[in-house]
């Protein structure tokens, strides 16, 4: 049997070979726990909110990656299965894909874990802006329409999903401003190939991208 050996980097985020991601796809990988008591207070994380298209290269530490998706729509009510952001009648419809120079991930909120679907730097497809290329990390979020009643109209869903993406980028603003760190929200997207390259169903929407990652200094 051939045994494969995983390096991680605590510092610079998850580092793979492009074999050993590819044998990792699927596979959850276990974020550390967020850190609830780091941060400034709300009201100087408002004041500080804003969006920024200039990005460092920098990767981000893995316990910030932990710490931003948890904040993002983790779970802050274990036993409900509370999320730290709202959805209509508690859908949970979104999914917040990762996309990295190490591939893309899905973030799994229940066990705050990272499962990696493909060992590809898809961030050039995340939005139409040069600078989504060389972004640490893009954010994807994607509506599973299948988690919503089944009675629901199109242009409903596709409302509700919109409502649902809007409380989740304000998370990860407010914790960027707190961080830090540098971030956009992007509706611009061509959506049929970067649907493609992610290999959704076509009960799946995308709703927007976020960019994150250090300011550029």
């Amino acid at each position: 049997m051939k045994t494969i050996i995983i390096q991680y980097s605590w510092l610079t985020g998850l580092i793979f070979s492009a074999s050993l991601a590819a044998a990792q796809e699927n596979r959850p990988m276990k974020l550390p726990q967020p850190r609830l008591e780091t941060g400034m207070p709300l009201m100087q994380a408002l004041q500080g909110r804003k969006s920024t298209r200039e990005f460092s290269a920098e990767k981000l530490p893995e316990q910030v990656l932990s710490d931003l998706l948890w904040a993002a729509f983790g779970v802050n009510r274990p036993e409900t299965g509370g999320r730290t952001a709202p959805s209509t009648s508690n859908w949970q419809d979104i999914d917040i894909y990762i996309a990295s120079a190490d591939g893309l991930y899905l973030f799994d909120a229940k066990n705050h874990a990272l499962n990696m679907i493909q060992a590809k730097d898809i961030r050039a497809l995340t939005g139409t802006q040069d600078f989504v290329g060389s972004a640490p990390i893009n954010l994807i979020y994607v509506s599973d329409f299948t988690r919503m009643d089944s009675d629901t109209g199109a242009e409903d869903k596709k409302i509700a999903a919109a409502i649902d993406t809007g409380f989740i980028a304000q998370n990860v603003y407010l914790y960027s401003a707190s961080m830090g760190l540098a971030t956009v929200v992007r509706g611009s997207i061509d959506d049929e190939a970067l649907a493609k390259a992610m290999s959704l169903k076509s009960t799946q929407w995308i709703v927007a991208a976020q960019s994150v990652g250090y300011p550029k200094k």
